[in-house]
């Protein structure tokens, strides 16, 4: 990290949150009303990080032998799974150790932090409210906030100029390959945290400037530079 950090950007699920509860909750109820079998964690597991509707089309196409969905199921799938995730938000997820620890690290530094995930934004805003969160961020952004989703570069980039900061000195933490490229095509530096989604592969193979244990860990490297 060659310029001094001045802000940073969090992912949510799988960085900040262990949300697979969720996801599980919420996928089984709009299987069980499509009349579909059940999947199993570890399989929804592999499918988080691009999206709501990545996600849907996966366990879909999953279901079907690799066939995507057409656009009335997805419909019925979409209108399905956001009335279950409304539910179920924030109720099935816990903090990974030491999430809260870190943030108020990292905000006792001066940083500017803003929450940037894939979710749509009404969940992510309710899900940082639910959990005591919120207030650590100035902005929460989600999915839908910009007209890209990462790994595209835009909601770095957009995130960047709200922060007041330069994305060279503007530190990305996630937790997948997601986090890895669209960093890297936005300028900006990533850590990557290893317990979290990235597909069944290890982090350590995504080209990150660093992989750090935790929250905690991150602050403490901030802090030394």
């Amino acid at each position: 990290m060659p310029a001094p950090i001045q802000a940073v950007m969090l992912d949510c699920d799988g960085t900040l949150v262990d949300t697979l509860g969720d996801f599980d909750a919420a996928l089984n109820a709009m299987l069980r009303q499509m009349r579909r079998p059940r999947i199993e964690r570890e399989q929804i597991a592999r499918f988080v990080g691009r999206g709501t509707e990545h996600l849907l089309r996966c366990v879909l196409a999953l279901q079907d032998g690799g066939a995507m969905p057409d656009e009335a199921t997805f419909n019925q799938a979409w209108a399905a799974y956001l009335q279950a995730y409304e539910q179920v938000n924030g109720t099935h997820s816990r903090l990974y150790p030491g999430v809260r620890e870190g943030l108020a690290a990292l905000q006792a530094q001066g940083l500017p932090l803003a929450c940037l995930t894939n979710k749509p934004q009404a969940f992510a805003r309710e899900l940082m409210r639910r959990l005591g969160l919120a207030p650590f961020f100035r902005f929460i952004h989600g999915g839908d906030t910009f007209a890209r989703k990462k790994p595209d570069p835009l909601p770095l980039l957009e995130t960047c100029r709200l922060l007041g900061a330069p994305p060279a000195a503007t530190l990305m933490v996630g937790d997948s390959r997601n986090d890895a490229q669209a960093a890297r095509a936005a300028g900006c530096p990533i850590f990557l945290l290893p317990y979290g989604y990235n597909y069944g592969c290890p982090v350590e193979q995504e080209g990150a400037d660093a992989v750090l244990p935790d929250l905690p860990a991150i602050a403490k490297r901030l802090q030394a530079a």
